[in-house]
């Protein structure tokens, strides 16, 4: 298959990337050229700049591809470039468990309804994160219901990789004693490997399936675990008070994610308890030395 993806070249873009050639697809990577890729002459190339209409136009005017992974798709107006000016069968959007309207224990793909509110064709500043995903959720939903879509549901993506440092965060300052301000310390949260979340958009290229569905790892975790263990690893103690440094992950409740539609597809992820212990031990590694 010829696929194209939009944003391929750093975190879970990557491991689509890499996924999709060792399949055996045609990938193009489309991306501002800003960032530089490891992939040779495996991928072809575009630079093009995607929140820019004409740009978008322009660059894939006599194109086609069989799908389109979308991972910096942020609000409707992305989602309308990419599908009023790219010729495809199948299109695929990274988009986000934020959308969900709170999220809870169990959460599954229909308890956010993208029909239920009127869609605002938006740039992706005009809204906080979430509500410019829900936005370009309901302009699927709305706008191109008859279209062969999927919206990938996505928790906090976590690795070595992840260039956002949210995690690392916690064991830093954690070990550094630095104070930290954390409003949800007890709640279970769910997360989703950078691999495997690059891996699920792979196989969902030549799935037989539209629609909504979630990508997260099995099980849950709580802050409160993450820096016990952390504390347990390094003998250090966590300095938690109001006048601390915000920590990334506040505001979050409790919750799970539902993955039913993402095993009855045939994917199947790992177990959140079986890698994260590994990845808070590279960052300790990392921290102190």
């Amino acid at each position: 298959m010829k696929i194209l993806v939009i944003g391929g070249t750093r975190f879970f873009g990557i491991h689509a990337v890499n996924e999709l050639l060792k399949m055996g697809h045609d990938v193009t990577i489309a991306t501002r050229g800003n960032t530089s890729d490891n992939f040779g002459n495996k991928v072809k190339r575009i630079i093009v700049e995607r929140t820019n209409a004409d740009s978008m136009k322009n660059i894939f005017a006599g194109r086609h591809y069989d799908a389109v992974i979308d991972n910096i798709a942020y609000c409707s107006n992305d989602v309308k470039y990419a599908l009023e000016n790219i010729d495809h069968d199948k299109y695929i959007f990274t988009s986000s468990t934020a959308v969900y309207e709170p999220k809870h224990l169990n959460t599954a793909e229909s308890d956010f309804d993208g029909l239920s509110k009127k869609l605002i064709w938006c740039d992706r500043y005009k809204f906080p994160y979430d509500e410019s995903k829900r936005q370009a959720e309901h302009a699927l939903w709305q706008e191109y219901s008859a279209r062969n879509w999927v919206a990938v549901r996505f928790p906090f993506v976590i690795g070595k990789d992840d260039y956002t440092k949210r995690l690392l965060f916690y064991v830093k300052h954690t070990i550094k004693e630095i104070p930290m301000n954390i409003d949800n310390l007890n709640c279970r949260m769910s997360f989703v490997f950078s691999d495997e979340a690059g891996n699920f958009l792979a196989f969902l290229a030549d799935k037989n399936f539209n629609g909504a569905i979630n990508g997260s790892s099995g099980g849950t975790i709580s802050i409160k675990e993450i820096i016990n263990y952390v504390e347990n690893k390094t003998g250090k103690k966590a300095v938690i008070e109001i006048s601390g440094e915000s920590a990334p992950y506040n505001g979050e409740t409790e919750y799970s994610i539902n993955t039913d539609k993402a095993n009855a597809v045939g994917f199947e992820f790992s177990s959140l308890h079986d890698r994260i212990y590994d990845l808070l031990d590279h960052y300790i590694n990392l921290t102190c030395n």
